[in-house]
Parts: C-alpha cells; sequence; structure tokens
C-alpha cells in the first residue's frame, strides 16, 4: 500500500466517528492535513493522472495521454516539464488563487519539474479572460510588490523552494516585430475572437484593445519558451492554453496538455465567482477566527467542492461525509466546521484552528438560554403528552406531529442540557417526536450522566425552544 493509501484507510475510519467530537476531528484535521506532504513519487503514472484529474474541469488530450506522458518521462528518469503562470495584478489574494498552487503542489510532490512563471510582461497588458472592461496596465513596481505579498500569503499551500521561477519578459522583451508578424500570419484571426467574453464586449459596444487580442499570443510563447508538458490554468483560460497547443505544434514542439481547474463560487452562495470586488471571498491575510467563521457562513451545498478545493480528501472521502449529512447520521454544521478546521490548519497549524473551532462553538453554539426569557413547559402538567403536543401548545407548531418530524428529520429538535461546565445539546431523531416528553427528557440526561434536578433543560425546534421544569 501507497503512503497515501495508508492515510486514507486510517482517515476514512475516523470519519466513520463523531464529528461534533473535538478529539475525532483533531485526529482527521492531523491525519489529512499531512498529506500535503507527502511524497507521492510510489504512485504508479495512472494513479498520479488520475489523482491530479479528481481535482481538474478537464485534462486536454485526455487523463490517460497525461499517463502515458508521466511513463515516458519516467522511463527517461525525467519528470513532466509543468508550468503555471501568474500575472501579479494584486498584492492581496484569496483562497480562489490556491486552488491551482494545490494542484501544482501534487505535480511537486509526485517528483515533476515546476515552473511557476511570473507574467511580468504580460501583467502589463492584462489577462483578459472574463474581463468586461480593460485592465489598467501595471508597472514594473506594481508586479513586484504584488508578487511579494502573493507569494508570502500563498506559501502555506506550496513549496517555493522547490520550484523553477521564471519571468517571461525573457523572452518577450527582445521579440521582433518581423518575428511577430510571421508568427501572427499563421493564426486565424477567427481563433482568436471564439472567446465569448471578446464577442460579448465587441456585441455591447465596448472597447477591445489589440494587446488584449494579442495576449493569448503571448501566453502561447511562453509555453513555447519552456517546452512544456502540462500547462495548468482555470476553466476560463481554456482557449489561452490551447494556443499554446497549436504554436507549439507551428514550432514543431510536442503540444502541451493543457489542465484546466474549477472556478470557485464565493462564499454568499449566489453562484457568482469568489471575488473581491464582490465580497463574497475569503482572504488568505485573514486572522484564524475570521477565517473560520467565514467559511461557517456558507451554504451546505458549498461544502462538497470546497472540500474538493482545498482539502486533501479523496473522493470516497468527500462522498462518504457529505452521504453522512443527506442520510442525517452527520449534522452539516459539524462537517462544516471539519471544513473550516482543514482551511484554517493550512494557513496557520493545527493548535489555532483547533482554538478557532472552540471559539466559534462558544461564540455561537453555547449561547446560554438562562438570561433569555422562553416559554416555559411543566413536565408536571405536559409529561404524558408526545413531543408535538407540547410543540403545538407551547411553540404553536401545527400541525403538531407533521411539523415536528420535519423538524426533526433536518436535525432540528433537540435537548439542549446547561450545567455549570457547559451546555450540551443532543440531537432527537425524528422517532422521539411522538414519544412522551418526560420519557425522553429522563432517558437523554440518563444517558448524558446528566441529572434534571441542577440542570437546566430546553426544549429547541428549530429556532424556537422552550425550557423544561420539573424534570
Amino acid at each position: 500500500m501507497t503512503r497515501l493509501g495508508e492515510s486514507v484507510a486510517r482517515a476514512s475510519e475516523l470519519l466513520t466517528q463523531d464529528l461534533s467530537s473535538d478529539k475525532t476531528v483533531e485526529r482527521l484535521l492531523e491525519e489529512t492535513g499531512s498529506r500535503r506532504y507527502i511524497d507521492l513519487t510510489d504512485l504508479s503514472p495512472t494513479e498520479q493522472a488520475e489523482l491530479i484529474a479528481s481535482r481538474t474541469v478537464e485534462i486536454l488530450p485526455g487523463v490517460a495521454e497525461l499517463a502515458k506522458r508521466i511513463e515516458e518521462r519516467r522511463g527517461a528518469g525525467q519528470g513532466l516539464a509543468i508550468k503555471l503562470g501568474i500575472d501579479p495584478t494584486a498584492a492581496d489574494v484569496h483562497l480562489g488563487h490556491v486552488v491551482p498552487m494545490i494542484i501544482l503542489n501534487r505535480f511537486q510532490r509526485m517528483g515533476h519539474d515546476v515552473t511557476l512563471l511570473i507574467g511580468d510582461f504580460t501583467a502589463k497588458i492584462g489577462d483578459p479572460s472574463g474581463r468586461t472592461a480593460e485592465r489598467p496596465p501595471l508597472t514594473d513596481d506594481d508586479i513586484a510588490r504584488n508578487l511579494a505579498g502573493y507569494q508570502g500569503q500563498v506559501r502555506p499551500f506550496f513549496d517555493f523552494e522547490k520550484v523553477n521561477f521564471r519571468q517571461n519578459s525573457e523572452w518577450l522583451a527582445p521579440y521582433t516585430f518581423p518575428e511577430l508578424l510571421g508568427l501572427l500570419a499563421q493564426v486565424p484571426v477567427s481563433q482568436l475572437l471564439q472567446r465569448e467574453d471578446f464577442r460579448n464586449r465587441l456585441a455591447a459596444g465596448s472597447g477591445l484593445t489589440m494587446s488584449e487580442l494579442l495576449y493569448p499570443i503571448a501566453q502561447a510563447l511562453d509555453s513555447v519558451a519552456l517546452e512544456c508538458d502540462v500547462e495548468l490554468g482555470g476553466a476560463d483560460q481554456l482557449l489561452n492554453l490551447q494556443m499554446g497547443r497549436k504554436l507549439m505544434e507551428l514550432r514543431g514542439q510536442r503540444p502541451q496538455l493543457v489542465v484546466t481547474m474549477p472556478l470557485i463560487e464565493g462564499t454568499d452562495g449566489t453562484g457568482a465567482k469568489m471575488s473581491k470586488s464582490k465580497g463574497n471571498y475569503v482572504a488568505l491575510s485573514a486572522t484564524a477566527e475570521d477565517v473560520f467563521g467565514k467559511i461557517m457562513s456558507i451554504p451546505d451545498r458549498l461544502m462538497k467542492p470546497y472540500l474538493e478545493a482545498w482539502t486533501e480528501w479523496t473522493d470516497a472521502e468527500i462522498t462518504a461525509a457529505i452521504a453522512r449529512v443527506e442520510e442525517r447520521s452527520l449534522h452539516p454544521m459539524d462537517l462544516k466546521k471539519v471544513l473550516a478546521g482543514e482551511v484554517v490548519a493550512a494557513l496557520y497549524g493545527l493548535e489555532k484552528a483547533m482554538a478557532a473551532r472552540a471559539g466559534f462553538v462558544a461564540q455561537f453554539s453555547k449561547k446560554s438560554f438562562t438570561d433569555v426569557e422562553t416559554p416555559v413547559v411543566d413536565a408536571g402538567e405536559h409529561g404524558t403528552e408526545s413531543i408535538a403536543t407540547v410543540l403545538s401548545k407551547v411553540l404553536e407548531f401545527q400541525p403538531s406531529a407533521s411539523a415536528a418530524r420535519r423538524v426533526a428529520k433536518q436535525n432540528g429538535l433537540r435537548l439542549v442540557i446547561e450545567t455549570e461546565g457547559g451546555q450540551e445539546s443532543v440531537v432527537l431523531p425524528e422517532a422521539q417526536a411522538v414519544r412522551p416528553l418526560a420519557e425522553v427528557v429522563a432517558e437523554t440526561l440518563a444517558s448524558a450522566g446528566l441529572t434534571g434536578a441542577s440542570d437546566a433543560v430546553y426544549l429547541k425546534a428549530g429556532r424556537k425552544i422552550a425550557q423544561v421544569r420539573g424534570v
């Protein structure tokens, strides 16, 4: 079994356990977090290709071709020549920017030759991908400042000590006009105008400069200069990356493989891409507490793509965890806390991740109801009635039985017990909704090793809550 396989076996067992337990979660985060440093050279070419493919949108011409080229390079005692180009257009970056770096880190740990190409020349043009207007050009000072900020913030996800740094001004700055004309004579204008963002801007009457039109050519020349085997980029970069394949062919080189990665949806759940301009992002410079809280605010449906984007979990592990949520053996909030812990642990370490988790729980999950005015249920008067009936009479659930069952199915029916040591919330299964209140309370207290005489007990249904007295 490979080192990764051994880790998966240990983590898969932890994922079947109680993920509301701090001890279990800490062990899980320690196990999955250690994978960011596992040597992956013992994986077969097919396993390496599949591991990369599991986190990508598309590999062209295909996953089998990637495995084949890995095998060829391995046979020659070499790794693939991998390239990721970045235009340092901002000093502050967010979690959306680290997705390709995590994939690049996997290639590093597989033993491949990774080049981080700094687009100091193309940054002065500005990548038009997805833009609705022209991007202001950057100065050399802007580029240097932004690059320093980028590298410092992304460092937790990527080993910059094991990467080749290149700047595309090395070959683009001395490129002559006759050379450019000779090249452009072989590239149809129709191919450059295939881009949907270009067509949309032209249709809307917006400006489109020649420098932007030539940006894909400049990026493709980077691949020619580096003789890449593989180029990474966002899904919106596909046409730029394919231009690299075309120009490499024109120069008699073996065309690079194209690996595209997903564009991460923002935290607000509107469907818009994570972006600072939309305010739906998680800044890498934010505190551990802020990162944890921001991720806890996301809609439940984003847990799966976020787990895929920022963790080293396998597809099988993510599927198993989401299945537990869907079958209601795992509360969505508990899985979300694990996700938030994964990100904070990557940025700041396990200790701070667990501290942020504890802080969040103390602030949001364990509020005391002692000083809150709530309805009161007298167990002596209502103890023989079903919880559904009590909810109907005290908390005005109508119709009582169906409403109580529906809330229970969503893990929203709970008994909350407050003691001097804190607060414990116990999820009540659907079957408990039609059982007598007094019996359910007594059994719950007994199983938790608590007694009702000195404890404050509350019945919580969704956002509605009532204190149970006389238990």
